[in-house]
């Protein structure tokens, strides 16, 4: 079997029943984190639905191969082109027009939607019109972070399956058995809140963490930052969605944790590796300032999702952040720098 899915075991034999009997939906909503696992399983299926061999997907077959080189003709993965990502109403009309033709070589043409919440509004009354009168030999399988967001005409067409994040003893198992070291991988657990994808992603690219280092560390710098240093940099990440997505979460984290940590709650934190630092902060901060700032970042990413002006939304966030000094371990590491610099 090729499935090779982590944690969402159910899911699967939901998947496999449905096509041992045959009752293939005409469409599939895959709801979760990101980086659960929504976009690995809808490729899985999309596999198995074109697989020829005895236990699909078997991994093997010539239709199995194409579609793991992103070659199968019948098999497409349609990403958003609109703002943060979203899908345009021009591209779910070509799917349209598309979904009317027979399939090149498979039973299926399957066409799957990451981010299918981020639609526009023209783009998800476009989707609804193939969703209402489905052509037999076509699939759809949309993936979305927060599905309330999708018309409810939309979500009661699917077939939904809502992905949990993977226990964390099975996550640290998996990375255990692909050769990761034990305090890296329960870093990585920790890290991903249980979103497979991200933790494995993360155990082969040593940049990821990387980047994760430098932005926790401008983020402490931001705190002792004037108003103009701020707005400055509000500025420059607002002109990049991607980017301040990862910033929003990773920094949300972050003062979740200097919550745990006032109110005693040190099992649960997330950044355990840089625990020294969140108790020095916890020392200069007071609870409600913590909580302002969770607040603010909260509300940042909702305005983000909301499609408000970026600028103002950084703008926004990075004012209402309390004013506190740099950790000591990062002055001592900026001074370090400035004297390489200078030598």
């Amino acid at each position: 079997m090729a499935w090779q899915i982590i944690g969402h075991e159910w899911a699967v034999e939901f998947l496999q029943h449905s096509l041992a009997t045959g009752r293939v939906a005409h469409a599939y909503l895959f709801t979760g984190p990101p980086q659960v696992g929504k976009v690995k399983l809808a490729r899985a299926l999309a596999q198995a639905l074109n697989c020829t061999g005895p236990e699909p997907p078997c991994g093997h077959c010539p239709s199995c191969q194409k579609t793991d080189k992103g070659a199968h003709p019948d098999i497409r993965v349609i990403e958003g082109e609109g703002a943060g990502g979203s899908l345009k109403i021009d591209q779910i009309r070509a799917l349209q027009h598309e979904a009317m033709l027979a399939p090149y070589e498979g039973r299926y043409r399957v066409y799957i939607l990451p981010r299918a919440d981020l639609a526009s509004l023209e783009a998800a009354n476009s989707l609804l019109k193939i969703l209402e009168e489905p052509p037999e030999h076509v699939v759809l399988i949309l993936t979305a972070v927060q599905p309330e967001s999708l018309p409810a005409t939309i979500a009661s067409r699917c077939q939904r399956l809502d992905l949990r994040p993977v226990a964390r003893h099975l996550l640290e198992s998996v990375l255990h058995d692909r050769g990761v070291k034990e305090e890296k991988a329960r870093l990585l657990v920790r890290l991903s809140g249980g979103r497979a994808v991200w933790a494995l992603d993360a155990s082969k690219d040593k940049k990821m963490l990387d980047r994760r280092q430098r932005d926790l560390d401008r983020m402490l710098e931001l705190l002792a930052a004037t108003r103009v240093e701020r707005l400055d940099f509000a500025w420059k990440t607002s002109r990049n969605s991607d980017a301040s997505r990862t910033l929003l979460e990773l920094w949300t984290g972050w003062w979740r944790d200097l919550l745990l940590v006032h109110n005693q709650g040190q099992d649960h934190v997330i950044n355990i590796d840089r625990r020294d630092e969140l108790d020095w902060m916890a020392s200069q901060s007071t609870v409600p300032q913590a909580r302002q700032a969770l607040d603010a970042l909260l509300a940042a990413t909702a305005q983000l999702e909301a499609n408000v002006n970026a600028r103002l939304a950084w703008e926004g966030l990075l004012l209402n952040l309390p004013r506190l000094p740099i950790p000591p371990q990062q002055q001592k590491e900026k001074a370090g720098a400035e004297d390489g610099a200078t030598g």
